[in-house]
Order: structure tokens, then sequence, then C-alpha cells
């Protein structure tokens, strides 16, 4: 059974750090492409961040290219998503997801239909 968890969701001060996590199971991890979207209410899944683990490139939404990191530890089957300098504004539900490798996948922000796999989401909510 394919399984993504996230985890690492928290209450933060602006200006603070979290570092979310997302272990998956039940397929082969470096074949595929990761990528982080965050959700509010109202409001279309926006991808936040990608990583593709067959060559390592990575993709960032504008806003968030100079205060977060995606990366993995390719051993834990775990993929992360460092977030600083945090603002109200990225307050959301972030989701894991994985989907296939696609040619320049990671040269353009994520599409939420290309993502094959989904975890459940972990709250992320940043005080002024």
């Amino acid at each position: 059974e394919v399984q993504l968890a996230e985890s690492g969701g928290a209450l933060v001060q602006a200006g603070g750090s979290l570092k979310l996590s997302c272990v998956a199971s039940g397929f082969t991890f470096d074949d595929y492409v990761f990528a982080w979207f965050r959700q509010v209410p109202g409001k279309e899944r926006e991808g936040v961040s990608s990583i593709s683990l067959n060559d390592g490139t990575a993709y960032y939404a504008d806003s968030m290219k100079a205060r977060f990191t995606i990366s993995s530890d390719n051993a834990k089957n775990t993929v992360y998503l460092q977030m600083n300098n945090l603002k109200p504004e990225d307050t959301a539900v972030y989701y894991c997801a994985a989907g296939p490798y696609i040619t320049a996948m990671t040269l353009r922000a994520p599409r939420p239909d290309e993502y094959d796999y989904w975890g459940r989401g972990t709250q992320v909510t940043v005080s002024s």
C-alpha cells in the first residue's frame, strides 16, 4: 500500500522556522518526483516546491525561493521542506505528493494532476 505521511507542522511566530517531513512507503522512492503543495480554505492548492530524486533538480515558487529548502534522504524514504523566516501568509495545510518523473517536471511549478500519491497534510500556522 502506497502511503505518504507528513509531519512537522506547528504554530510558530513570524520569522521562525519549521521543518516538514514526508515519509513514503509502498513504492520505489527513487523513481519519483516529490512535491510540497499548500492550501488555505477557499483557494486552490498551490505548488511550493518539488524535487526529482532521479536527477536532484528542484523547483521553488518565487515567494519561497530564498526561504524554503527541499531535500531528501533516500535511505529513509523521506523528503523534507525546511522553511525559514516564516510569514503569516505561509499559513496553510501543507501536503506532500509524489508522481512519476516527467521531463522538465522540476523546471516549472508542480501541477496537482501530475501527482498520483498524496499525504493527508500537516497544518502550519504562522502568527504575526
